[in-house]
């Protein structure tokens, strides 16, 4: 569990870009990997770092325990990404993206090598060998963009199209807080170098299977708002009459939270062997990491994730009671500075 304290989570640094190309140029064959259940910041980030690796005269192969989701399948090299074992012998090391752990990136193996974590999340544990973590950044991609810069490895048309996959997604499309004005220069070297932003927002948000829509239908239906606090909620039956599958879960519960007078949601996914895993998003009032942590989870300020025992009513009761709390905590802060 992490133990960063709330006050540094936003601006947490460890390690720097440097380092992390020194480690990169002290081992021949590399894994590359995030964690399971890959975003679209994950996939990203990984396809670019084999590339870049290779760039620098390395041997490296992407691996996702889970695979590539579909909408990120059209990506640069995505066809190349393996799920595992990592095969005994083949890898001297492993460069592990945007992971609080090595168990989240699922991926048996990787335990026997050098590792190197790379990761924007302020509560990522430091468990490498070596560890470059920044929370202020809003995307592991803008990670792997500078340490690209610091290796003088120049950004080809086709690590610039993942990378900026990866800055789009992880920024909720330059909407979440995280948002600065150096996002948007990196966004634009991204452009400059090859990325083309239209096609790549048309894959992402415009390419959508149709059992994901059905799923978003069945999400819709389960909405609850209470006062500033939304959720929802999708069970297992919901996946199998729908056809989806996890993976077409990414980015529903931002509709939760679009909804206007609403501060914070959570979306709560029964999983396979019970219990339920649960997103939470924040319009930047509260900080919902420090909620995910209390449940052994993490993530960032406004948008943060954790795993839950069921039955259902206890998990709700729990997590929206901990929103309850933080918003009136936020609320009793905000009248006391304005006297």
């Amino acid at each position: 569990m992490n133990t960063v304290p709330p006050e540094l989570a936003k601006t947490r640094r460890a390690g720097d870009p440097a380092e992390v190309v020194e480690a990169l140029r002290s081992r021949q064959r590399w894994v590359v990997t995030s964690h399971a259940r890959p975003d679209g910041d994950a996939v990203g980030s990984v396809l670019a770092a084999v590339e870049l690796l290779r760039a620098m005269g390395r041997q490296a192969a992407g691996f996702l325990s889970d695979g590539v989701p579909y909408i990120y399948r059209k990506l640069p090299g995505a066809d190349e990404v393996r799920t595992g074992p990592v095969e005994p012998g083949r890898y001297d090391a492993a460069l592990v993206l945007e992971c609080g752990s090595l168990e989240r990136a699922e991926l048996a193996g990787l335990d026997e090598l050098f590792t190197v974590n790379v990761d924007h999340h302020a509560t990522s544990g430091e468990y490498a060998d070596v560890n470059y973590v920044d929370g202020s950044s809003p995307a592991a991609g803008e990670l792997v963009y500078r340490i690209a810069q610091a290796a003088g490895v120049g950004t080809t048309a086709t690590m610039a199209t993942c990378l900026y996959a990866a800055l789009l997604t992880d920024t909720g499309s330059f909407c979440f807080s995280s948002t600065t004005a150096e996002t948007f220069a990196v966004a634009r070297e991204l452009v400059l170098a090859g990325a083309d932003p239209a096609a790549i927002a048309q894959q992402v948000y415009f390419s959508n299977p149709a059992p994901k829509m059905h799923l978003l239908g069945r999400a819709l239906c389960s909405l609850h708002c209470e006062g500033p606090i939304s959720w929802m909620h999708l069970t297992q039956a919901d996946f199998c009459e729908s056809g989806a599958t996890a993976e077409d879960c990414e980015g529903l519960v931002n509709w939760a939270l679009g909804i206007d007078g609403i501060e914070a949601t959570a979306f709560f996914r029964e999983l396979p062997g019970g219990g339920y895993r649960i997103s939470l998003r924040s319009k930047g009032g509260i900080d919902v990491s420090s909620i995910a942590r209390r449940f052994g989870g993490g993530g960032h300020a406004a948008a943060s994730g954790l795993d839950l025992e069921g039955p259902f009513a206890a998990a709700r009761d729990q997590v929206l009671a901990a929103l309850r709390d933080a918003l009136a905590l936020e609320a009793k802060q905000r009248t006391a500075q304005h006297g």
